[in-house]
C-alpha cells in the first residue's frame, strides 16, 4: 500500500495530510528542511509530534501558528515578511 507521500496531489485535494514528514512540510512551506529545524528552534513552527516510529508536524497546528505570526510584523523574518505581505495583499 502507498503511503500519503506517494499519493498525487490530486487525491488529496488542495491541502497537505494531516500529518507532514519533515520533508513534505518544507515542501508545503518552500523552505529547506534546515529552515524548518530552524524555524522549530525559533517557535516560528510547532514542535512534532512522534507518531509510532515517525516525527511529524500537525497541519492544523502549523497553519495556526503561522497565521498567529502573520498577524504581526516579522521584517526580520523574510518567510514570514512574506506572509505579511501575502495576507495584506488579500
Amino acid at each position: 500500500m502507498k503511503n500519503a507521500e506517494e499519493f498525487p496531489r490530486i487525491l488529496l485535494g488542495d491541502r497537505p495530510p494531516s500529518y507532514l514528514g519533515k520533508a513534505r512540510l518544507a515542501t508545503e512551506l518552500d523552505i529547506s528542511e534546515t529552515t524548518v529545524d530552524d524555524y522549530v528552534r525559533r517557535g516560528l513552527l510547532p514542535k512534532p509530534v512522534r507518531l509510532g516510529g515517525s516525527v511529524r508536524w500537525s497541519w492544523t497546528q502549523v497553519q495556526a501558528l503561522l497565521d498567529a505570526n502573520s498577524s504581526g510584523g516579522h521584517s526580520d523574518d523574510p518567510f514570514m515578511a512574506g506572509l505579511d505581505n501575502v495576507s495584506q495583499a488579500s
